[in-house]
């Protein structure tokens, strides 16, 4: 089967996600751009269910980048809580911070801006200016990638990381309007997260079904590099995830409860001195450590 054409494509998803977005609070007019930034870093590796309630506490303690700023880095640890990867909790204040310097406390619109606050990078960049601004910019997260090469490409899965040619054919499938490039970006992410899944897609109600090039051509396996997993217990997150709920909870932690959290002793140790090198955790005295001030 051959590639779709990009009018067949636009006006099948643009339609399908018209009827089927989810109502979500950073999204539609009301969402401010801080609110739209916030979710981003919230939602790298996070699913949406995890993230909705932390996001509506995030916001209603710190509504603007300068109510963060004005804050420590250790209340945007503790109220991070659950979520994982809490180094981005230090990111978000850090770019908060930055946007309260040089950009008199409002999240920028230009890419570039963006691009140049801490702990932004070009998905983030690129999502930002799109979603909180209606810029045009290629948005390529896992849900987007996963659609497009296989709606296109007549592949499983992307490669491990964003090619190139993947790059060119996300381009070449932007919508010249910028209000429409922007719901194109959100509407491909929506469909990949919906409908075009990893596990279970179900082409049954995928709008571009008739013209998927994967599906044309028979649902060929993935035969490319091996595809990372998300391993949990008893790694060196899961160890680093235990000894900061602790601090979390409590105004300091001491050596004994630390050793109480976890079993290994070598892995206890490294995980600890990796949470103080982050940023994370600070020692206060000898064997007693807190989220920094």
């Amino acid at each position: 089967m051959d590639a779709p054409s990009p009018s067949a494509l636009h006006d099948a998803v643009l339609d399908w996600y018209d009827g089927h977005a989810r109502e979500l609070p950073w999204r539609g007019v009301s969402a401010t751009p801080w609110s739209v930034m916030v979710s981003e870093f919230m939602l790298q590796q996070t699913p949406v269910a995890r993230v909705l309630p932390v996001h509506a506490a995030w916001l209603e303690r710190w509504p603007t980048p300068a109510a963060l700023a004005d804050d420590s880095t250790g209340e945007a640890v503790r109220m991070w809580g659950r979520l994982g990867y809490p180094r981005r909790a230090l990111r978000l204040h850090a770019a908060a911070t930055a946007i309260v310097e040089r950009h008199d406390g409002a999240v920028p619109a230009s890419y570039d801006d963006l691009l140049a606050l801490p702990g932004v990078g070009d998905y983030t960049a690129s999502a930002i200016a799109s979603f909180a601004f209606g810029r045009r910019h290629v948005v390529l997260d896992t849900n987007v990638r996963r659609v497009l090469v296989r709606a296109v490409s007549g592949q499983e899965f992307p490669a491990p990381a964003v090619t190139r040619a993947e790059r060119d054919v996300a381009t070449s499938l932007l919508p010249d309007d910028e209000a429409t490039a922007a719901t194109w970006a959100v509407a491909t992410m929506e469909l990949g997260a919906l409908v075009c899944t990893a596990r279970q897609p179900t082409c049954a109600a995928c709008p571009v079904a008739g013209v998927c090039a994967w599906r044309g051509a028979g649902f060929p396996a993935y035969d490319g590099p091996p595809r990372r997993g998300q391993a949990w217990a008893g790694t060196d997150r899961q160890c680093r995830g235990r000894i900061l709920a602790l601090a979390r909870e409590a105004d300091s932690v001491s050596a004994e409860q630390v050793e109480g959290a976890w079993p290994d002793a070598g892995q206890r140790e490294r995980c600890l001195a990796g949470l103080v090198a982050d940023g994370l955790l600070t020692q206060i005295t000898p064997g007693r450590w807190a989220l920094p001030g």
